[in-house]
Parts: C-alpha cells; structure tokens; sequence
C-alpha cells in the first residue's frame, strides 16, 4: 500500500531492520495503538451496553483514526510510524493470516469461482477504463484507476504506473479519492449483506471483488461471519495475484508502442520510463507469506498450539493498521481529486459491485 502522506521529508533510514529506523517508527505506532484502545473500550461499551456488538474494533479504528486526522495532521515525527503500520504491520498481519486459512473455504469455492473471478478483474479493468474516458480522463490516469478499482487499490497504481510511464502528479490524483473510497466501502460493505440477503458464501465473495486491499477484506468480513472472511480473503488474493499478468501485458503492449513509434512515450514527468516490470512486484511478499503459511498449516507443519496465537496476533496488527489507514486518510482530499476523477473512481467501484453480484448469480454461489 502506498504511503499517503507524500510531501513528507524523505526518511533517514529506510531499512526496517537499522535501530535508527527503528526509534523513528515508535512514536507512530503508539499512536495508533492508542487508536486502537479507543476503539477496543468503544467495542467493550457497546456489548456493555446493548449486549451485542454493533461495529467492530477493526471498523472502529478506521473511523476514529480517521477522525483524528480530521482534527489534528500528525507531523513529521508520527508519519514514520504511521506509515510503517499501514505498510509493513499490514503485510505482516496478511502473512499471519494464513495461518487460520482452512483448505476446506479453498473447496467451498471451486474452479468456476476462481474463473469467474479472473474474467471479472479483466472486465471490470476494460468496464473502469472505458468510464475514465468517457469522462475524458487521460489515457494513463483512466487506466490507473481502473487497475487500482479492479485489483488492489494503491498498491495496484503505484506497481503500474512506471509500467505505462504514467507520471506522478497521475498517481497522486489516482490515489487520493481512492484511498477515501476504500475506507468507505469498508464501513459501507458489511450494512448490505441484510438488504441484499446474502449469505456468509456471497457477501464474501462480494467484499473480495469490491474490497480494495487484503486486510480491508478482513475488515469487511468479520463482522458478518468467520466463513465471510475465509472466502472474501481466497477471492481477494486471486484479484491480486492477478496484478502480474495484468503488468506483464501492459509492459508488452507499452514495448510494442513504443517499437512502432520509435521512441519510448512518457508521461507529464521525465524520470518515467514505461515498459519495465519488476519481478518482485508480480507476487507480493505477503501474498507469498499467506501462501506458505496456509500450505504450512494444510500439511500439519504449523503446531496446533501455535495455530490461535498467530491468529491473534494477526487480528492485532490488522486493527492496529486499520488505525493507520484511519489516521492516513485525509477525507478532504475528495475536494482535491476533481470532479472528473472522483465521478470516475465512484462509477467504477458501483459497477464493480454489480458485476460482482451478477457474477453470484450466475455460478449461483450458495
């Protein structure tokens, strides 16, 4: 996920391992961990008081981070840690979570999901792309939100953008709105499954199409049902792995344009260069770690004794990233994304989501 505070001062340190880079981060990451107790003792009062829980922490740590941001601009000294949870504590959490990933959510699927779900990334990219045009967005700038619509958010934009030489004032106007969105449609998401009287199979299925990143799916789900989560993170991780085949072909038509013109074509900035794909970007690291941590526990390798504190561990750092994501989100950069892109990003989330409930129907996903 990208950073979104992009005008901060470059860090010192950008290894994660040096004690300097360290120390930095602390600051940052307490202060979302007070986030987090806020919305742990807010979750505690409402099953005190109404003997049920109505949102959960993880839902909770969004809306209050993000309210703070509205109040109050963390400097200097918190971004660092602000953007370590929201980053690697993040992927750490994915990773974790595969631990408590059974096979059984990988059956309940089937082949035709799986398909399904790659003709869909592939039309929802075309559906997005088509509406950014339309509305006379540029060519690059329509292409990157309709990738980060139909992938993965910010991560999906930032990996693309030097693929198709898209300049960086494209990606800062791409990320804005869609980083406000993606909070939206996890507050938003888990309020429909009553009103479209989907079951735990469908609204999981729903989330992993229309939820933006891995953790913001398990954000989505928990408050409907462990099932929710186990089909919406499956259905998700094939939406991401989709974004090395998606790479590889934008580089091969961008190399193929630019044999024919005869020089590379660039963006509004000069330092891009289209064309190139970076292997360690087709397959995440975390999306690796959940796979090997989902073979490990499959195959027994992971002790049963150790299976509950990794999940516990996991659900820990996702609502402390959550908290991140509250407090990097900006709700008033949807006046700074423009109309144009802000219609543009709206429109294509809304017909991802009513393609993704066609595509229920259509496999009759029970």
């Amino acid at each position: 996920m990208s950073s979104l505070f992009p005008n901060r001062p470059a860090l010192r340190s950008k290894n994660p391992t040096q004690p300097r880079y360290l120390i930095g981060v602390l600051p940052g990451i307490a202060l979302c961990i007070g986030v987090c107790l806020i919305a742990w003792l807010l979750q505690a009062l409402q099953a005190h008081l109404f003997g049920h829980v109505w949102l959960e922490s993880l839902v909770l740590a969004i809306r209050v981070g993000a309210q703070v941001r509205v109040i109050w601009t963390p400097g200097e000294r918190w971004t660092r840690g602000i953007t370590f949870s929201a980053k690697t504590l993040l992927e750490t959490s994915v990773v974790l979570l595969g631990a408590s990933f059974s096979a059984a959510a990988l059956q309940a699927t089937g082949i035709k999901l799986l398909s399904g779900i790659v003709v869909m990334v592939v039309a929802a990219i075309l559906v997005s792309y088509g509406i950014g045009r339309a509305l006379k967005l540029p060519r690059r700038m329509a292409l990157l939100i309709a990738c980060g619509n139909s992938i993965c958010g910010n991560s999906a934009i930032a990996a693309v953008a030097p693929v198709i030489g898209a300049s960086r004032d494209d990606v800062a106007a791409s990320i804005a709105f869609t980083a406000v969105l993606g909070v939206a449609v996890v507050l938003g998401l888990p309020l429909l499954s009553p009103v479209l009287r989907l079951n735990a199979v469908q609204y999981g299925t729903l989330a992993g199409m229309t939820v933006y990143a891995v953790p913001q799916v398990f954000a989505a789900t928990v408050p409907v049902s462990t099932v929710s989560v186990h089909i919406g993170t499956l259905v998700k991780l094939v939406r991401v792995l989709m974004l090395g085949p998606v790479m590889l072909l934008l580089s091969a038509l961008a190399r193929r344009r630019d044999a024919n013109t005869g020089t590379p074509e660039r963006g509004n900035d000069p330092t891009t260069r289209p064309g190139m794909v970076r292997l360690t970007k087709l397959a995440p690291w975390f999306i690796v770690g959940f796979v090997v941590m989902g073979a490990a526990r499959a195959t027994g390798l992971i002790p049963m004794t150790l299976l509950q504190p990794a999940s516990q561990s996991g659900s820990a750092l996702t609502v402390v990233s959550m908290a991140a994501l509250g407090l990097s989100t900006d709700l008033r950069t949807i006046s700074k994304a423009g109309p144009r892109v802000t219609f543009a990003v709206i429109l294509s989330i809304l017909a991802l989501a009513a393609m993704s409930l066609v595509l229920i129907n259509i496999l009759w996903i029970a």
